[in-house]
């Protein structure tokens, strides 16, 4: 394994089964019909899993499961290589998110289980198993039936386990863990530009405002920007930025998640936050370029074309 004895653990509050349905032209209110369908394991935390697999890097699904959908998620991750910890809940069913993919993109997510407070204090004695120099990502929204305080009880755990915890949230979850100190945060422009009650159009806005997240307590903030690649401001205030890279645009789900992967294999193992930028690219462009998560050999091809290799 790439990151020795360190673990990553990703939590996903609510995953998700994604069926994907393609067709040509999608119209509301007639028979549509597709000529491609498949079923993807979602949630975001489940795509930093998938992706830090192919890098090698070892790591713990962890979160909440129910239902005949749960089982099958389960065992597509089991089938994919993921070390899978999931607490299993007594009722209700894990979700079904519809992608439909015509000329546009149309979503409809479905709404998952309610988590009782039991399973709440087992997925604290899971992570009670973090030890220190591990990372945890927390990744994605919080299904209604549980509260954005349990943030602030994850970090209040895992910070004097001296945890790195990175987190891809927005809105007033993200801004309620920053006096925590996350080792990482990613906004894309939208999100960030939510935050300030702003529209971000130039790079100049991006840095600016990345800059304020860090002065509200992040550590490091890396914004993705999608055809204008990604920027980061470490802890150092060090300005790093990474052009985008070339290729088609298929799905862009997952993409984020991806870069999120890519950053923490990059840093993990060298150390060093430049590098750990490029290969968040490169990762989230494979994504992005691909129909489904990127794959090593599709990151791979994306490094060379940096001019750099992967080792």
């Amino acid at each position: 394994m790439l990151n020795g004895n360190r673990i990553v653990y990703t939590v996903t509050f609510n995953p998700a089964l994604d069926y994907r349905v393609i067709l040509k032209k999608f119209q509301a209110g007639i028979l549509n019909r597709a000529y491609q369908t498949n079923f993807l394991v979602g949630g975001k935390g489940i795509n930093v899993s998938l992706v830090l697999n192919e890098f090698g890097v070892e790591n713990r699904a962890l979160g909440f499961l129910a239902g005949f959908t749960g089982e099958e998620i389960e065992s597509r991750l089991l089938e994919a290589g993921c070390k899978a910890d999931f607490i299993k809940l007594p009722e209700g069913f894990s979700r079904i998110n519809i992608k439909i993919k015509g000329e546009e993109e149309t979503e409809l997510n479905g709404i998952g289980p309610d988590i009782p407070q039991k399973a709440i204090e087992e997925l604290f004695q899971k992570l009670e198993g973090c030890k220190k120099e591990d990372y945890l990502v927390l990744a994605g929204s919080l299904p209604a039936s549980v509260n954005q305080e349990i943030y602030d009880r994850i970090f209040k755990l895992l910070s004097k386990k001296q945890v790195s915890i990175v987190v891809d949230a927005s809105g007033s979850l993200l801004l309620r863990i920053l006096p925590y100190h996350p080792f990482l945060i990613k906004p894309n422009l939208e999100e960030l530009g939510e935050l300030f009650q702003t529209e971000i159009k130039q790079k100049e806005q991006a840095v600016f405002y990345a800059k304020k997240l860090k002065t509200l307590g992040a550590r490091n903030v890396l914004v993705s920007m999608g055809q204008d690649g990604a920027l980061l401001i470490d802890e150092d205030e060090k300005f790093y930025e990474c052009k985008a890279l070339q290729g088609e645009l298929k799905n862009p789900v997952g993409a984020g998640d991806s870069m999120v992967a890519g950053f923490l294999a990059g840093y993990i193992k060298e150390r060093n936050y430049e590098y750990a930028l490029k290969l968040g690219v490169c990762a989230g462009s494979a994504s992005a370029f691909s129909e489904n998560l990127a794959k090593k050999e599709e990151i791979e091809n994306l490094w060379e074309q940096m001019g750099e290799f992967l080792s």
